[in-house]
């Protein structure tokens, strides 16, 4: 017997070509037998003939098998139609098995439709072979790509899509402040393709990472597993995401908890794989598995007609598979329950088979699938949107609550249930060790990576960054403002961050920066935020005020009527009215007893203008002859001499304190003029005449910085490093134009005395004047008048209201008249 031997390397592309080519002798072998009977159960009046590919070995495939029995009987039931149902055994370690259970289903027992398998790597093979044969394939595997329409257009996704799981495990992540992730995932490429970019792209969304990821074969040895978790306890992070197949995450629990693992400050996450079937773990495994919290496909078990089904999946389930000590169905079971119901409706009414077939199984839209609604688009059936988180506890697992896709957490599902992007209003979980904690998500070790930080060692600013090298000792000392603000930034961070300083000895700071991602993985210094470095790297908030300014000659800011600055303008207009009014009053007191006072019109204005001034600007004015005139000047020479004073005074401290202004007031201004500018080394000043792009840890970095502004350290180390005093620039404290505000009282005291003056004077000469007798009667008339007026108008209104209380009919022509 002679052996084919296939050489090549081992790419996917290569092994695939090589299974395509074997398949393909198989196919001719299989067409050169003669056709056998259909197996046991196929009758004469059959109506349809369905092939399943399940590996029976499974719990997955135990729960397939006894669902789509129940459905084949249940459409018998509704639709009065006989189906036969054929089942392949396949194994998922061999797909190849799939293939040839696949190709004796079409070619010898000519099965109209197939559902399964598992895998996808056995849904690639069979599909290839019902697209030829123009048989519907409805693959019960957890992933579909998007291509596969267009290659294999009879392959149709009977199992919901999960990849929304993604985000509710960022979610979880989110919710108790992890930022490092490590993912544990099997070795086969269907669990990594669409996997490992969703997670990724889903914690980058909620500011984390992962770490690092660890892939495990299906058939790993005790001792390969045991090998792989004691090189994750030796690392930081103590966050893992379990995505791979029960049988294997078994292995991998027990394992870790004989090596300590499932114990405090250790949290474990897994996908819907493995908790959607957390059901049917016996209690001897799930004790190993205390703490998990998982995503669970959501599956809706109220409804009559689910209640139904798992009333006789039990009962039948627990007939065919003693060994199991479960007999709860899952979301497995109800999938391959709906795909049959799928097929058959499609059946019904159909007089041919192929390409007829598949456009009405296109065509299926209904609500009564036990999976939720059953409709497909692209050749797949619409997403899981609601997953349910819960928390393994004792020897079972309990309800936290539920995520659904662009809401969130939830305690409940309905139109009255409470959202929130974090779980932490769900129940309380219980992590692994027992006790209600939260765990930090990391621990302190020393064989992490450290995070390179690049200093610039040629800073011009020492306050900020001082790098001093000490060669009898080899080593390199980093301080300054920037350094130890760093330093205390660290210290607030929730998780442990291993840093080393790394001196940069170039003068560019855009060079600098420009080396994030590829020499350092981070820069601390006095970098300024300016929109070319956003290219490179991403900036923490800034500490302290950045932005251009020029240092340029000063020229003094003292103009020509920087006289007139000590008084406002409208203290300099109180001043003139008060002098002027305080000289009219001594004026006409005086005025009888001064002939040189009397004269022409102008004459006389003149002379009072000048005895108005002339007692402002001095204190030894004329004899005067009146004891009034002499008390409104002794009052007014008072709060003159305040006012002279205090304008003496204002005015001295406007020109002792220097008052500069800039000579240059523009960088515009320095081009027009060419002028020579000088500036810092390797600043970007040069063309204007810190983390890589994405980083996660820049969240963490910045909520860090606000704690250490806000509790004060902030201040601590600039008063420690910039030690210049800072000129108060508040405009309280600024020197300013006096106002009439400050002098009110004066000028009230100074008018005031002035007016009594003139009101005593007025009546002293009453007598002696019949003009001013006339005018002193006058007055009395009018006041006497004005009094009587306001008396009548009293007695009127009261006289009014007094009749509208009495006669409350009265027209208003009445009323005018009384």
């Amino acid at each position: 017997m002679k052996a084919l031997v296939l050489v090549g390397n081992h790419s996917a592309a290569n092994e695939m070509a090589a299974v395509h080519f074997v398949l393909s002798l198989l196919a001719v072998v299989l067409l050169l037998k003669p056709s056998s009977s259909i197996a046991a159960g196929r009758s004469s009046g059959s109506h349809g003939v369905i092939g399943a590919i399940v590996d029976r070995s499974s719990r997955i495939g135990k729960e397939e098998i006894v669902a789509m029995e129940i459905a084949r009987e249940d459409v018998y039931r509704h639709f009065n139609q006989n189906l036969t149902l054929l089942v392949k055994d396949a194994d998922q370690r061999n797909p190849i098995r799939a293939a040839l259970a696949g190709l004796d289903l079409i070619n010898t027992q000519k099965v109209e439709a197939i559902v399964g398998p598992q895998t996808w790597e056995e849904v690639s093979l069979v599909a290839d072979i019902c697209t030829d044969k123009q048989i519907p394939i409805l693959s019960l595997a957890d992933t579909t790509p998007e291509w596969t329409a267009e290659k294999w257009p009879f392959l149709l996704g009977a199992s919901h899509d999960n990849s929304a799981q993604m985000k509710a495990i960022a979610g979880i992540v989110q919710s108790w402040n992890w930022h490092q992730v490590t993912v544990i995932h099997e070795e086969v490429g269907s669990w990594t393709n669409g996997f490992m970019p969703d997670l990724h792209d889903s914690l980058r969304e909620v500011g984390a990472e992962i770490s690092q990821f660890v892939g495990l074969s299906p058939f790993a040895s005790s001792d390969s597993l045991s090998r792989e978790l004691e090189n994750l306890e030796k690392e930081q992070c103590r966050v893992f995401v379990v995505h791979l197949s029960l049988p294997l995450a078994v292995r991998l629990f027990e394992m870790a908890k004989k090596l300590k693992m499932m114990e405090k400050d250790y949290v474990w996450i897994t996908t819907h794989h493995i908790t959607s079937l957390v059901h049917s773990i016996n209690a001897s495994t799930i004790s190993s598995m205390q703490g998990v919290v998982g995503v669970k496909s959501y599956l809706s078990e109220t409804g009559q007609r689910f209640q139904d089904f798992s009333s006789r999946f039990r009962k039948r389930f627990r007939r065919e598979n003693s060994e199991e000590e479960n007999n709860e169905p899952g979301i497995y079971a109800v999938q391959a329950y709906d795909a049959i119901w799928t097929i058959a409706r499609a059946f019904k009414g159909s007089k041919r088979r192929n390409q007829e077939l598949l456009e009405r199984v296109l065509q299926t839209d209904f609500d009564q699938g036990l999976s939720g609604k059953v409709q497909f688009n692209n050749h797949k059936v619409a997403p899981t949107q609601i997953f349910q988180i819960i928390n393994v506890v004792g020897k079972s697992y309990r309800e936290l609550g539920f995520w659904s896709s662009e809401l969130g957490f939830s305690e409940t599902i309905g139109k009255n249930a409470t959202h929130s992007s974090l779980m932490n209003d769900l129940e309380q979980v219980l992590w692994p060790g027992g006790p209600k904690y939260t765990p930090r998500g990391w621990t302190e070790v020393t064989r992490l990576k450290p995070l390179l930080v690049g200093v610039p060692a040629k800073s011009g600013y020492t306050e900020y960054v001082k790098v001093e090298y000490n060669q009898s000792r080899n080593s390199t000392s980093f301080d300054g403002l920037a350094i130890q603000l760093f330093e205390e930034t660290v210290r607030s961070l929730p998780f442990y961050l291993r840093y080393e300083f790394v001196p940069f000895n170039d003068i560019s700071y855009d060079d600098l920066v420009g080396e994030i991602g590829e020499s350092f993985d981070a820069v601390v210094g006095d970098v300024a935020i300016v929109a070319n470095r956003y290219k490179h790297a991403e900036f923490s908030h800034p500490f302290t005020e950045t932005g251009l300014m020029l240092i340029v000659p000063a020229r003094s800011s003292n103009k020509a009527w920087s006289f007139i600055k000590p008084f406002t303008k409208p203290m300099w207009a109180s001043i003139t009215v008060i002098t002027i009014y305080n000289g009219f009053v001594v004026w006409l007191i005086e005025r009888p007893a001064h002939p040189e006072l009397r004269g022409s019109m102008l004459h006389q204005i003149g002379v009072m203008l000048w005895l108005s001034f002339n007692t402002l600007f001095s204190l030894q004015g004329g004899k005067l002859h009146s004891n009034l005139s002499r008390m409104s000047v002794v009052v007014w020479l008072f709060v003159a001499l305040v006012v002279i004073q205090t304008y003496t005074a204002n005015l001295t401290s406007m020109l002792t304190v220097q008052r500069l202004e800039p000579a240059v007031t523009s960088v515009e201004e320095l081009l027009k003029s060419n002028a020579a500018v000088g500036y810092c080394s390797g600043s970007y000043l040069e063309n204007y005449l810190a983390f890589p792009r994405g980083s996660p840890l820049l969240a963490s970095i910045n909520e860090a910085l606000l704690k250490v502004s806000e509790n004060g350290t902030l201040v601590e180390l600039e008063n420690k490093f910039i030690r210049q005093e800072k000129q108060c620039q508040d405009k309280d404290d600024e020197i300013h134009s006096l106002s009439p505000n400050g002098f009110r009282a004066l000028f009230i005291i100074t008018g005031g005395t002035s007016t009594i003056a003139l009101v005593i004077y007025i009546f002293c000469i009453a007598n002696s004047f019949s003009g001013l007798t006339i005018i002193r009667g006058l007055m009395f008339s009018v006041i006497k008048h004005w009094c009587y007026q306001t008396k009548r108008f009293r007695r009127r209104v009261s006289n009014v209201e007094s009749l509208e209380n009495s006669s409350p009919h009265h027209s208003p022509n009445q009323l005018s008249q009384v």
